[in-house]
């Protein structure tokens, strides 16, 4: 009886979601969009139509597409995705213009015009680059014009790449506050074993807390022409449920997929956030692709952050990673090299450096300035720890 009364509080929620939703991110993977012939442009159009339904009910849609480089590969004659930068870029060259064009023909259809974002992890690891990118996005919306954002594969290398559009989806939900991110794959979820080699495999239709019994559910495979597994897109599920946002894995090949979603079909598996919700500068902090440093911090100042949400100050600080300069975002690591948290510093490292241990009534005796008592204000700090870590911290604190 309890396990029914929970899956109908679980499927009121699906429905409530869905039902009071006004931005989605749409997440289409390569597996979805190509075929052995290349674009598949019959799939590109069936989501186009029910993207234009939504977007004539008033839903606000941003698609995060995949497929330049599959699309450029077929172009190719390629059957393996390029290995090298320059070979993976100048297939993503020719392949990207092949996908805007698909797009554009679909929503041309419905008198609906759409926009091309390319962005590179360093593009939103820039604060100003950032809030760019989201005015530039709210604009579009505004315009009820649909944004096509990819990963720029064209000029990515390894040290600014999101790693695959799992991730880039995730922070493009927080940057344009959606309600919810959908990302269509290949297959019908996350299931209990890989449906691919067990024909008894079942379905997960809901998951609330991502540990280890859930990762082990996942296959870490991917296609020919994809770059994230079901490990991806569950690694980007955790991320999107730490900022609040729920997140659907749903095949983007069955029918009508999202007009159904939008219906409250129980399709697809639904990862439901608890705890805190991050908006505005904190989700550009909590996923943040590249910090410019590291702050080792002590029990003291872990409880302080965690238990309490207060600011950083310098006496907590035993060890400074790093040369960055005030406004840096860096992470503030425990004793045993856990991430704690992240956030923006208000000294530059070499003054943490001389700082670090004292009380905040010495600062000014040794910088011979003081603009700050805090290294990192608790208004510019976001916690990268599970919420259960958080409730153990508290009752620790509390005992």
């Amino acid at each position: 009886m309890m396990d029914l009364m929970i899956a109908d509080t679980i499927d009121q929620q699906r429905r409530e979601i869905f039902q009071t939703c006004r931005r989605v991110v749409v997440k289409i993977g390569s597996a979805v969009l190509t075929s052995p012939r290349g674009l598949n442009r019959v799939m590109v159009h069936r989501l186009g139509d029910q993207i234009a339904e939504l977007h004539g009910q008033g839903v606000k849609v941003v698609v995060v597409s995949s497929g330049a480089i599959s699309s450029g590969m077929k172009k190719l004659g390629l059957n393996e995705r390029p290995k090298s930068i320059p070979y993976k870029q100048a297939t993503a060259a020719l392949g990207q213009s092949f996908l805007m064009q698909a797009w554009e023909e679909a929503f041309d259809k419905h008198d609906l015009l759409a926009a091309q974002i390319l962005l590179t992890a360093e593009d939103l690891a820039d604060r100003k680059r950032y809030l760019n990118a989201r005015n530039t996005l709210e604009t579009l919306l505004e315009w009820k014009v649909i944004p096509i954002v990819n990963e720029n594969d064209t000029v990515a290398v390894e040290e600014i790449k999101f790693g695959d559009n799992d991730q880039l989806a995730v922070l493009i939900a927080g940057l344009v506050g959606a309600d919810i991110i959908v990302n269509l794959t290949d297959i019908e979820g996350l299931y209990d074993s890989d449906p691919r080699v067990s024909p008894s495999a079942r379905l997960i239709s809901t998951v609330e807390k991502i540990d280890s019994r859930v990762l082990a559910c996942a296959s870490n495979e991917c296609t020919a022409f994809g770059t994230g597994g079901m490990i991806s897109k569950l690694m980007a599920a955790k991320k999107a449920m730490s900022i609040g946002v729920p997140m659907i894995i749903a095949s983007g090949r069955e029918r009508d997929v999202l007009l159904r979603l939008f219906l409250g079909a129980d399709i697809g598996t639904l990862f439901l956030p608890k705890g805190r919700v991050y908006s505005g500068k904190k989700v550009w902090l909590a996923h943040l692709p590249h910090p410019a440093g590291d702050l080792v911090i002590d029990d003291g100042a872990v409880k302080a952050i965690v238990a309490k949400g207060k600011s950083l100050l310098p006496v907590g600080i035993k060890e400074v990673r790093g040369n960055f300069d005030e406004g840096a975002p860096v992470r503030c690591l425990d004793e045993k090299g856990k991430v704690i948290a992240i956030g923006l510093t208000n000294y530059r490292s070499g003054d943490i450096e001389k700082i670090k241990g004292r009380h905040t009534t010495e600062i000014d005796k040794v910088l011979g300035h003081k603009h700050f008592d805090e290294v990192i204000h608790r208004n510019n700090l976001a916690l990268l720890v599970e919420q259960e870590q958080i409730q153990q911290v508290q009752r620790k604190e509390a005992s």
